[in-house]
């Protein structure tokens, strides 16, 4: 039996979408009393078959509007399916797809007022970055002196201004995609759709980026959906986020609630390190940074258990641990790093260590999804 899993949140905020450069900020409206002009994106009954194979699962989704929504999944879980769906550039077999109340299940892509922006920039080598970011206004025919002030304002928002002479071949990249994202958000979509715009970027450039991200869809007030494989990116830029798997949502809701209380042990896994550990009613999970390593007296309320340390890796702001307790199970820990490096030393492989932790930290995973006693946002299809 498919169950409809309900999560209505008590506060949050939305941005209507406005001319670029300028924010407005609504009231805070729940689920109950939102009308068809304050919705974003709503899904029923998604589905998408690929000759035998189904890439997306009867799926049920709400994006908010002037939400930062991410998709998030390993390759092949449907995630970026769903993306070219809501985008327009594929036709579902079975459900519906509305923008701000409008059915748009049969518009093509550009009468929906959704843009996209995509890991390759996609960006015209032979034009410069001002006429770049005009191209969508230019061939809508705006006027000249329109185009003008519109591509200026875009280009501070990305903080591109000073490049807008310069062509893509004379860009770094994580310039190139600000040049794109200045291009999509000129054309003032409802919402703006975002095919893992960071891959092509190294580690430090993306971190950036996701800030830079978030910063420009608070500025506009846009709805974002962002569709990336990267835990991190997830975290760090989500009102809140969906977790995908054969094309099904597992789990949604705000980063905290699926990284604390994931509803099994996929997302558990895929979000972040867990423990799945044995406890009185069942299965738990308890995250590694909730455990300690220590030698000393025990503290009445915490679990114990000994092992032996088998890898230590250092991650920089923490270190990790990998432990084989008495038992034969592993456990993984991670312990911030206030020393410099010298607890690396202390406890080193082979060491024999007692880990302790409190039971309230591990969040049991039970037969009923999280989703649905939990957080209650929308989604069909979870375990």
């Amino acid at each position: 039996m498919k169950r409809r899993l309900v999560v209505r949140p008590s506060t949050r905020t939305r941005f209507a979408g406005t001319r670029v450069g300028r924010v407005v900020t609504e009231p805070s409206t729940t689920r109950e009393n939102a009308t068809s002009s304050e919705q974003g994106i709503l899904l029923r009954g998604i589905t998408k078959r690929f000759g035998s194979h189904e890439a997306v699962s009867d799926v049920d989704l709400e994006v908010y509007r002037g939400e930062f929504f991410t998709m998030l999944g390993p390759s092949g879980s449907g995630k970026t399916t769903l993306l070219r769906l809501i985008a327009g550039f594929e036709v579902p077999d079975a459900g519906t797809i509305s923008l701000r109340g409008v059915d748009v299940t049969g518009t093509p892509p550009y009468q929906r007022g959704v843009n996209t922006v995509f890991q390759d920039y996609a960006l015209f080598p032979h034009f410069d970055v001002a006429r770049n970011v005009a191209y969508g206004l230019r061939v809508r025919r705006v006027k000249r002196t329109e185009i003008v002030a519109r591509v200026k304002t875009a280009l501070e928002m990305v903080q591109m201004t000073e490049f807008a002479t310069r062509r893509p071949a004379q860009l770094s990249g994580g310039q190139r995609q600000r040049v794109a994202l200045a291009r999509a958000i000129i054309n003032e979509p409802q919402v703006l759709l975002l095919d893992e715009p960071l891959g092509a970027l190294d580690l430090k450039l993306r971190q950036e980026m996701q800030v830079e991200l978030k910063r420009i869809q608070r500025q506009i007030g846009i709805t974002f959906i962002y569709v990336t494989h990267d835990q991190e990116e997830a975290l760090t830029m989500s009102d809140r986020l969906a977790v995908f798997r054969s094309g099904r949502i597992e789990q949604i809701g705000p980063p905290s609630e699926v990284y604390e209380r994931p509803a099994s042990e996929y997302v558990a896994s895929f979000v972040g390190t867990s423990n799945v550990i044995e406890v009185p009613d069942g299965r738990a999970v308890l995250r590694p940074e909730k455990i300690e390593i220590s030698n000393g007296p025990r503290t009445e309320g915490r679990t114990y258990a000994a092992g032996s340390v088998i890898d230590v890796a250092y991650l920089g702001m923490v270190t990790r641990f990998s432990v084989r307790l008495d038992d034969g199970n592993t456990m993984t820990v991670a312990r911030q790093n206030s020393s410099g490096g010298s607890q690396i030393n202390v406890v080193a492989p082979e060491s024999r260590v007692t880990l302790s932790w409190d039971l309230n930290d591990a969040f049991p995973l039970t037969s009923h999804s999280v989703v649905e006693t939990q957080l209650g946002v929308q989604a069909k299809g979870a375990i």
